[in-house]
């Protein structure tokens, strides 16, 4: 089982190109649903955890403060079975 620890402001690399023509997306909301924001054009995001995990090629820029009031998520086949 992979995990993927993403936080509030990372840089991350999708898979597909957005059709302005950036890569790069910023973090910008971590819940059920993941928020980014495009570098390039600034639009905004909203994709489900597993299809967010299912787009993303790596995690270019890390956020360097240790996450403050929860806002950091792991990513695991068992965060999104529906089991609290």
């Amino acid at each position: 089982m992979t995990q993927l620890d993403i936080q509030v402001d990372d840089v991350v690399h999708l898979r597909k190109q957005h059709p302005c023509g950036g890569w790069q997306w910023r973090v910008f909301r971590i819940g059920a649903d993941i928020g980014i924001v495009c570098l390039t054009c600034h639009r905004r995001l909203m994709l489900p955890r597993h299809k967010f995990r299912k787009a993303i090629k790596t995690i270019e820029h890390r956020r360097s403060a240790q996450p403050e009031n929860g806002d950091s998520l792991l990513l695991s086949e068992s965060s999104t079975s529906g089991n609290p």
